[in-house]
């Protein structure tokens, strides 16, 4: 996977990032738990490209609950850069030497297992989060944490910026994550507070990309992603017109990898792309336009159960900004290389 050819066009583009400082990442060792995720895997082959083309010398130890997808996604067993850690992240986390870094992405998202396996999900986040913990005081390794914009809830404000911070109700089931991911990052602070560990925290907003789960994931990109590559038909259950924005992996990639190098600590930060709202009506229309064997039909039932409650609220990037990011892929370009990705396996791009 890591071969394919529109990994390798996302992977040297970030490469090409002017602002980040990658030689600080140089003679390190990282730890990736739940590293064949979407952007944990993005994280790891970034690392792994500047081994390959940079000689850093960089150590990744991939925490990860399935060794043969390990496998399918780096050839670990024929790197000598990777060390495999298989394990469940609720599990306390021994390694064979030190680490500096640890990217926690050790996290479900899926809608689907949000309302089936809420424990699970809680277990996660919480005590998960809790032995990254551990091991971060153990070896004084500084954590980066993926947090979501769920956490903030509904705020009542027209921009969300980090220190706005909302309503969850608590009774509902979905609110499992976000309260679970806003647990985490109390946790994360408190041992900031207590034992002295360095942490960044950044919230994702409606991330997609090459690797993202187009199996009955239940996220709308996810969903209509699947429908043009298993060529079907796109069924609206609704109207369409909530409103979403998305950004591609490399800029959330980007984001990520400029936040992990800053030379600040205990921060807290939004990544997302604003520049390109769309409603999910808008969003299938442009599908069929750009895949014209497609079209949109309506299958609109009473009670509709939607997965989010209130209205979408742009998130404040203006503190990524300030680190020298700014998006670079446009939604059309994004979904084109994400299709191309599952569709062609990454043959050719043009």
């Amino acid at each position: 996977m890591y071969r394919n050819k529109i990994i390798q066009k996302d992977i040297s583009e970030i490469c090409e990032t002017q602002t980040i400082k990658f030689e600080k990442l140089y003679n390190k060792s990282i730890l990736i738990t739940g590293a064949t995720g979407m952007l944990a895997s993005y994280y790891m082959y970034f690392l792994m490209y500047l081994n390959d083309r940079k000689q850093a010398n960089i150590k990744i130890y991939a925490l990860v609950r399935n060794a043969e997808k390990l496998e399918k996604l780096t050839q670990y067993s024929q790197r000598t850069d990777i060390i495999p850690i298989i394990q469940d992240v609720c599990n306390p986390i021994i390694l064979p030497d030190r680490v500096d870094y640890i990217i926690h992405m050790a996290s479900s998202a899926n809608p689907k297992t949000i309302t089936t396996n809420p424990v699970g999900i809680i277990n996660s986040n919480v005590i998960g989060t809790l032995n990254v913990l551990k091991l971060a005081k153990k070896y004084n390794a500084e954590i980066i944490f993926t947090s979501t914009r769920e956490v903030y809830g509904k705020t009542g404000v027209d921009k969300i910026a980090e220190k706005d911070m909302g309503i969850l109700d608590c009774l509902d089931l979905r609110s499992c994550y976000p309260e679970s991911k806003r647990l985490a990052e109390n946790l994360i602070v408190s041992y900031a507070y207590q034992y002295g560990i360095s942490y960044k925290i950044v919230r994702i907003a409606h991330s997609y990309g090459p690797g993202m789960n187009i199996d009955n994931d239940g996220r709308i990109m996810s969903d209509l992603i699947s429908n043009v590559v298993n060529h079907q038909n796109i069924c609206l259950k609704s109207k369409g017109e909530a409103k979403r924005a998305f950004c591609y992996i490399t800029d959330a990639i980007t984001a990520m990898l400029l936040v992990t190098v800053s030379d600040k600590s205990d921060e807290v930060y939004n990544i997302a792309n604003e520049t390109e709202e769309i409603t999910i009506k808008d969003l299938a229309f442009l599908l069929t336009q750009m895949y014209k064997d497609l079209r949109v039909i309506f299958d609109i039932k009473e009670n509709n159960n939607q997965y989010v409650k209130f209205e979408r609220t742009p998130l404040d990037t203006t503190k990524l900004e300030q680190l020298g990011w700014k998006p670079q892929i446009q939604l059309k370009e994004g979904i084109k290389r994400t299709v191309c990705f599952f569709e062609e396996d990454g043959k050719e791009y043009t």
